[in-house]
């Protein structure tokens, strides 16, 4: 699928990997809808970046809140050919700690943005890429979902966390079977170490350290190293139901 006049939609795409993403696609001639919570991030970056993108306050984990920005990008683009599902949060806490056992509603809640949500999106969004006109290849959309190295090598305190990547990548190849009559594909990206704004926040001393600990290159991944798979995966129509580690091989103790 050319990048160029794609109608793509992004969940958490006023910040980090999703702004990244949206700006990819953008400058490859895209139309964008930005979903995300964060208005007063998110409109300024649809504004900055013209008539091809637009803002949605989005609630992933929301059927209703999802099928009004749905309905708002096909009333602005027409369609929607791209689903990129960035949005996710995290919270550390040991399955049994100093305070007692893991919090039942946080696991809960992580698994509920970032494992149900996911889903919740990209089948509300699948719902309007069956109605599109094929390309030579059949296509008629691309879905690529956001995992973790945290999926195969999580930390102490990263059940939760760990838990709802591993089922985003557990999904993918059923999602892949299951849309192939409709001619959607689904790849996920799982990202290693990544410089978002939860990192630089760690300070200079923490980056390094976590650099180090990468095999090669030694650094963080840069949010539009993200972008720039995001884009290669819908813009390769034989990239399908596979899970792509991007970590500079680190392999996590």
């Amino acid at each position: 699928m050319k990048i160029d006049n794609t109608v793509a939609v992004v969940t958490g795409g006023a910040s980090g990997l999703g702004e990244a993403t949206v700006r990819n696609f953008i400058a490859g001639g895209a139309k964008v809808a930005i979903f995300d919570m964060n208005a007063s991030r998110g409109e300024p970056l649809a504004a900055e970046l013209g008539a091809n993108a637009i803002f949605c306050k989005v609630n992933v984990t929301d059927e209703d809140s999802v099928k009004a920005g749905l309905d708002a990008a096909v009333a602005a683009f027409g369609r929607i050919d791209a689903c990129i599902n960035c949005a996710g949060i995290g919270m550390a806490m040991k399955t049994m700690g100093k305070e007692g056992p893991h919090d039942f509603g946080v696991f809960k809640k992580v698994l509920e943005v970032n494992l149900f949500g996911t889903f919740n999106v990209l089948r509300l969004a699948v719902e309007r890429m069956s109605n599109n006109t094929p390309n030579e290849d059949g296509e008629r959309g691309v879905i690529v979902n956001t995992a973790s190295v945290a999926a195969y090598d999580g930390q102490k305190g990263q059940v939760a966390y760990s838990a709802s990547k591993g089922g985003v990548v557990g999904m993918t190849l059923p999602i892949a079977r299951d849309l192939a009559y409709y001619g959607i594909r689904i790849c996920t990206i799982a990202p290693g170490l990544f410089l978002t704004p939860l990192f630089e926040g760690l300070g200079q001393k923490v980056v390094d350290e976590l650099s180090a600990q990468v095999t090669f290159p030694k650094r963080l991944g840069k949010p539009s190293e993200y972008g720039a798979l995001a884009r290669t995966i819908v813009e390769s129509p034989y990239m399908n139901g596979e899970t792509i580690r991007l970590d500079g091989a680190i392999r996590l103790p």
